[in-house]
């Protein structure tokens, strides 16, 4: 048989990984933790509900090994708390998966409560867990923030997500720089339009279902295999960024 070097690079084996990914529960955060099981990744997740949380535990047991606890980020020491938690029971870190956030609107049409808690949720909380990730691996494994295609349309009508996608997207670039010499790898992955319950209040269960049968939308599992893309890559190559867009998304 002819040798198929020239074919093939080393793809690292997830099997007995250990990860955490934050907003596990329900959308994006759910499928990653979900497929990274399926491959024997232990995991351990987080998400506000209680019964979210039991229902993606269901499923993860299913096809692998997990654990994880309801907990909301944006409240001080919980992300300690949850990195504590999750450390113990899988008794270390290979993986994280930074993807815990909520949806946010124009400035202009957001009281200050509001703008607090979305700068809390969906920016502090992302660098206080990758300050707890980077302690917690030491000197190995994954970093992997889920941003969004916001980051490049810079909506008016979305600037509080927008601008906070955007800062993201800079902070993963500088991270992966600061942490490479460690031998942490770090990316960040950009969904377009994805289905999601967060957006149920403005776009229904039903719409989201035809947008995706319309291949206009994109479902949470696609963006599940580009973050395994992004985690399969030999160590010395880093999948600094991966845009995942829905063929005919509207307006393109």
């Amino acid at each position: 048989m002819s040798s198929q070097a020239d074919a093939h690079t080393e793809q690292p084996s997830l099997e007995g990984k250990k990860a955490i990914v934050t907003g596990g529960t329900t959308g994006i955060g759910r499928a990653i933790a979900v497929l990274l099981a399926s491959y024997g990744v232990d995991v351990f997740i987080c998400g506000r509900d209680p019964q979210h949380l039991e229902d993606a535990l269901g499923r993860i047991n299913e096809v692998g090994k997990g654990d994880g606890i309801a907990i909301d980020l944006s409240e001080a020491d919980n992300v300690k708390r949850l990195f504590d938690a999750g450390t113990a029971y899988l008794g270390g870190l290979d993986i994280a998966v930074i993807n815990a956030a909520g949806a946010a609107q124009g400035i202009a049409d957001t009281d200050e409560a509001e703008l607090r808690h979305a700068i809390a949720t969906d920016f502090t909380a992302y660098l206080l867990s990758a300050h707890a990730a980077n302690a917690a691996l030491k000197d190995h494994g994954n970093i992997v923030f889920v941003g969004s295609m916001s980051a490049h349309v810079l909506g008016g009508g979305s600037s509080i997500y927008s601008g906070i996608k955007y800062g993201i997207q800079g902070f993963a670039e500088a991270l992966r720089k600061e942490l490479a010499p460690k031998g942490i790898q770090v990316g960040v992955v950009e969904p377009g339009k994805t289905g999601a319950d967060m957006q149920y209040e403005s776009f229904s269960a039903q719409e989201q279902a035809d947008a995706i049968n319309r291949e206009e939308m994109l479902r949470a599992e696609d963006i599940a295999v580009a973050t395994h893309f992004m985690l399969t890559q030999p160590r010395r190559a880093v999948v600094q960024q991966v845009t995942v867009a829905p063929r005919q998304q509207p307006g393109e």
